[in-house]
This record gives C-alpha cells, structure tokens and sequence, in this order.
C-alpha cells in the first residue's frame, strides 16, 4: 500500500518540529515537503534534523505551490492570513488539507468553507483526540445538567499565544450553548470587570490566561448549589495535536472533498448521545 504523502507548513515552529517527526515515525505516512517563510533560517536544511532526527532527504523550502506536487495533504498550523493562501494552492493543486489555525474571522471561514466544495479539509479548532473526546462528554454533561447551573470556561496557554480566548475554548462553549439551545454569539460574556452586577444564569463566561510555556489547559466548569462540576484537558506537550492531525490526514485521504473536523475523523458525529 503506498504511503500518505504529507507536506507540512511552518516546519521550523514547534508545532512544525512537531509534526515532523509523528510524519517520519508513521509506517503509513510519508515526508513530501516542509515549507516556512522566505526569510527562515531554516530554509534548504533537511527537515528531520529540526526534529532532531537522522537525515530524511526532505529539504525545508518557501515555495508552497509547487512543492504540493509531490503531496497527498497539507496540514497547516500557521496564521490565518498564511493559512488562507496555503488553502488557495491547495485547491489549485486538488490536494486535501488539515487546517489546525485558529483566529479566522467570518470571511476567513467562509473561504474555508468555499474551498471544501473542491476538496477535502479536515478544520477544528483542536486536533488532539483527548480534547475531542472532551467535547462529546461536555454535550452529554451540558444536557444533564441543564437546570441550576452555571457554565465558566477557563482557559490557560504559553505567552506567544496570539488569540484569545483559544479555539478550542471557543468550541467548548459552542458545544455546551448548543446542547443547552444556546447561542454562544448571544449569551457569552468574555472576561468581567468593576460592577458587573449579579450573574445572569443564562450566559457562558470565559477567562483566559497567558503566560510562561502552557501548552494548553482547559476546564469547563458546572457550577451549580452546593456542588460544581469540572471537565478539564491538559496537555503536556504539542504531539497530541500533531497525532490527531496525522489521524485527520489518513481520514482525508478516502475523501473527495468537503468539509469536517475531528468529531468526523474519530466517528463521534453518528454516534448518539
């Protein structure tokens, strides 16, 4: 059977690094192509050594467009502005992608959208199979505990950390207002301060903390009378998120196009709560 050829952009970041090296330890997968930025340092170095791994042959280049000639699937954790541009070579090139950017506004989503009539995107705000599993068990506690309790999402990632709150923050309360026939657009309140009066029981509040090395923690509180109930994921390092990306890959790669996210890859969506 012949390998998942997978080409990664931002090679040289730490998601990047990452990524690498769960491609060259998976038996089905292939190294294509590393990419950065024209300006990288990293440029014409053999992509495994900033891994820290023996020699691949696959030399970091800028180039994005023609290097997806020799790709199966892009998976991309840069900045939306990059991502999108990535996103049009892709489809020029009818080669699937794995979107891990988060901050995309409504256009950016809507791009994305667009794009996965022609091709097949895997898109979600988390990659890791842990914090997907989160999400299924959030739908289920959100519909038991729909009545006396109040819903807080705290967050907490490294300084470098451009969004906030987190994508994945972001998705968690998405899950939650809509097991509760919520919108979170309507009843979410983004960090308080001075008076702000008695809590209205029908919002979802979130606080976010940056600083230090955080890879990234999230707790979803259910705070109710006598009682609270927490949800949390915590992650120790960023392989979770580039196994579950290289899961999402493998997914794409019996694909035509359209467009789905981790609840797709792991089977959850038929799965009834």
């Amino acid at each position: 059977m012949s390998k998942n050829r997978i080409g990664i952009v931002g090679a040289s970041g730490r998601m990047g690094r990452m990524l690498i090296e769960a491609v060259l330890k998976d038996e089905t997968a292939q190294l294509a192509a590393a990419f950065d930025q024209s300006d990288s340092a990293a440029l014409g170095r053999d992509a495994a050594e900033l891994a820290g791994l023996p020699p691949s042959g696959v030399r970091v280049r800028d180039d994005v467009a023609a290097g997806l000639a020799d790709c199966d699937c892009l998976i991309d954790f840069t900045r939306p502005a990059g991502t999108l541009v990535h996103l049009e070579h892709c489809v020029t090139a009818g080669v699937s992608m794995v979107i891990g950017t988060t901050g995309f506004d409504a256009a950016g989503k809507a791009r994305i959208d667009e794009a996965a009539k022609r091709i097949p995107i895997v898109f979600s705000p988390n990659m890791a199979v842990g914090v997907n599993a989160v999400f299924k068990l959030l739908e289920v506690a959100a519909r038991i505990l729909n009545q006396g309790y109040d819903v807080e999402v705290v967050e907490a990632h490294h300084r470098m950390k451009v969004d906030a709150p987190s994508g994945t923050a972001l998705r968690m309360g998405e899950v939650v207002a809509d097991a509760l026939g919520r919108s979170l657009q309507n009843c979410a309140i983004y960090g308080r301060e001075g008076h702000t009066g008695e809590r209205d029981k029908e919002t979802i509040g979130f606080s976010t903390v940056r600083g230090g090395d955080i890879v990234g923690d999230h707790t979803v509180m259910f705070c109710g009378i006598g009682e609270r109930v927490e949800i949390s994921h915590k992650s120790g390092s960023r392989m979770p998120y580039a196994l579950g990306s290289l899961r999402a890959a493998h997914f794409l790669s019996g694909q035509k196009q359209g467009l789905f996210d981790m609840q797709d890859v792991l089977g959850f969506r038929d799965q009834k709560s």
